[in-house]
């Protein structure tokens, strides 16, 4: 297939799991989606392997998916030779010249609140130590990062930002306070909205509070939803119905959103 971006491909889904998908769907997914209107993702990776797995399909479509390498919060910590191993693999490909993001990395709140809630202590200060390792990172490289932050996490990640001055900072599925709101505005972080935006009202809320300038969309695919996309597979595609929710939301045609919310992607990624 051509995978030049189409002039009329004004959808982007700037959070994408391709590796979780059965090998035998990821092609599938990702043609259909550039048939439909997607002009690319932006796949993360969960550790070195999917790194590896995302790196493949980025060699293969290299203007449409912009590979984003790192380690998933939501498990336990690497080994120290495994860190290693991801640390001198992404230092090579940064030292080649290639394109890639630092992600998905940020800190455990389900499975540290899951555990506090079972009356067990949860010692968090291996993945404070794991995540400043890939701020670090990106802040000697000037690669983009890919947050999973939430809630009171993400202040703490907003501290590591902050300490190593990195400014191109991606919150994906953000939840969280006003006063963090406010605060990541002010750094000019981006913010990506997944299909929930549907129906969930603290997203909703999320949208009214953020500039449209600092938005995204995303899916997190394979990532299930509910509402309208009850009992549906998650796919790229469904980036069209949460920009045309975004518009509602803020009170703008859909073709204005679509544009808008395409250009934030492909300016933070440099698509």
């Amino acid at each position: 297939m051509d995978n030049k971006i189409n002039a009329q491909s004004l959808y982007i889904d700037a959070h994408l799991h391709v590796d979780h998908y059965e090998t035998a769907e990821q092609r599938p997914l990702l043609e259909e989606a550039f048939r439909e209107g997607v002009a690319a993702v932006v796949a993360v990776s969960m550790h070195l392997n999917s790194s590896r797995t995302v790196r493949e399909w980025a060699m293969r479509m290299p203007e449409r998916v912009m590979p984003a390498y790192g380690y998933h919060p939501e498990q336990p910590l690497p080994a120290d030779e495994e860190l290693e191993e991801l640390f001198a693999w992404m230092r090579a490909r940064d030292t080649a010249g290639e394109r890639f993001a630092v992600g998905e990395v940020g800190l455990p709140y389900y499975m540290r609140t899951e555990t506090e809630s079972s009356g067990t202590a949860f010692d968090e200060s291996g993945y404070m130590d794991l995540l400043e390792k890939f701020v670090r990172f990106a802040a000697e490289t000037g690669r983009p990062i890919v947050l999973h932050a939430v809630y009171e996490d993400a202040d703490k990640a907003l501290d590591l930002l902050e300490m190593h001055r990195v400014t191109r900072a991606h919150f994906h599925w953000f939840k969280g306070a006003a006063a963090t709101v406010e605060r990541m505005i002010a750094l000019g972080c981006v913010v990506s909205v997944t299909p929930d935006v549907l129906y969930e009202p603290e997203i909703r809320t999320l949208v009214r509070a953020y500039p449209l300038a600092l938005l995204m969309t995303e899916t997190d695919g394979p990532w299930p939803f509910e509402g309208p996309f009850a009992g549906r597979a998650t796919k790229p595609g469904m980036v069209r119905d949460v920009a045309n929710e975004i518009a509602a939301i803020k009170g703008i045609r859909p073709e204005e959103a679509a544009e808008a919310l395409y250009r934030n992607a492909v300016r933070f990624y440099g698509l």
